[in-house]
């Protein structure tokens, strides 16, 4: 079987580091190892740099950024709790139905696709409901192209009420900065700007958050994905809890080796020198950036294409003539808008080179309008 050589160029996921690639071929070793537990303590400490923190519970849940997800709510949140959510895309959306699974009763603090989530808004409605187990925001949504800032809500460190970040698409590609923003708990994924394949979700918990873990009173909801129990696996107990995704780690770890060997703050300017050129140059082109100017992620562009463009046969054709895959527009942007991915290893001057040429050959060929 032969899996064709694509560039990736979408939502995700992004082309691997070639060190990543690598590190997948190597020996398979066992989950109790003591060399692979290695890796997996030396992966743990790189993430906390990439993350910005000093949090002990800072590890990769087996599974991808939706696994992240789930297991921050199931274990911050019990039956009955009040949760407070941004949603301004899909995984607001997400979160809050995750939430409801949870049992929580979900306050929903609402902006428009392409525009950011007020963090004033989520003070004031944690206000309202000082009782709130957690607040939740998605830092960058990958459905619109879109950061909200995250800063603003270090305020919350004075209140009872925990803060919960989605950073899959954020993280180092912009900057994330745990500890100084007063984060309790937050989630990634690898296949997005670390540059490797899906199937890991880095996550933090805070110290509060820890203490959340250890004082419910009910079991979380998943025992796959109680951290009370992988705790114990991957800290100082070794204790068993499922079988760990041992060439995935051995991959994150390279991975992570790539992004600290760049440095987080080239990488944070490699992603915003390249996603400036593709937004500046797609305007020239007849397409609509969709997101708010100053809130633009610089590594996932969404577009509104020309009029009259159809934009499932258009995007077929990249794929089949040249190999290159954007992504098609979700929710309110369905059907008529793509979203351009420069992540990780694809976050090149030459992804962006290519694909704008691309659209340069459909647009003279007449199969795709210039304006």
């Amino acid at each position: 079987m032969t899996i064709p050589d694509r560039l990736l160029l979408g939502p995700g996921p992004s082309n691997a580091y070639p060190e990543v690639l690598a590190a997948l071929g190597r020996p398979l070793v066992g989950h109790l190892d003591p060399e692979f537990l290695r890796i997996l303590d030396e992966t743990s400490d790189r993430l906390r740099t990439v993350f910005r923190t000093e949090n002990a519970l800072t590890l990769p849940i087996s599974g991808t950024g939706s696994a992240g997800m789930e297991a921050c709510f199931v274990n911050l949140v019990e039956p009955g709790d009040t949760v407070i959510i941004g949603v301004n895309g899909v995984f607001g959306e997400r979160m809050c139905e995750v939430a409801r699974r949870c049992g929580a009763e979900v306050i929903r603090v609402e902006a428009a696709w392409g525009e950011p989530i007020d963090p004033q808004a989520l003070l004031d409605a944690q206000a309202a409901a000082p009782h709130a187990r957690l607040v939740a925001v998605v830092h960058a949504e990958t459905s619109t192209g879109v950061r909200s800032d995250v800063a603003p809500l270090r305020a919350l460190g004075d209140t009872d009420t925990l803060l919960l970040v989605d950073t899959v698409t954020g993280l180092a590609g912009i900057p994330v900065e745990i500890d100084a923003w007063g984060v309790d708990a937050c989630y990634s994924g690898t296949q997005k700007c670390l540059g490797v394949p899906p199937g890991l979700a880095p996550v933090t918990f805070s110290d509060r958050a820890v203490e959340r873990i250890r004082s419910r009173v009910t079991p979380p909801q998943s025992w796959y994905l109680d951290l009370g129990l992988i705790g114990d696996y991957v800290g100082a107990a070794r204790k068993y809890h499922h079988t760990a995704p041992i060439s995935m780690v051995v991959a994150l770890h390279a991975g992570l080796g790539v992004l600290l060997d760049e440095g987080l703050e080239a990488s944070w300017a490699r992603h915003a020198a390249v996603g400036g050129r593709l937004q500046a140059e797609l305007e020239t082109l007849g397409f609509t950036l969709l997101a708010r100017d100053g809130h633009r992620l610089p590594q996932l562009t969404t577009a509104r294409l020309p009029e009259g463009a159809d934009e499932a046969a258009l995007r077929r054709t990249m794929l089949e003539r040249w190999g290159i895959e954007v992504g098609g527009g979700l929710g309110a942007f369905a059907g008529t808008a793509w979203r351009f991915g420069l992540m990780g290893h694809g976050a090149r001057e030459r992804s962006v080179t290519t694909v704008l040429g691309a659209i340069r050959e459909l647009q003279a060929s007449g199969e795709m309008p210039t304006a």
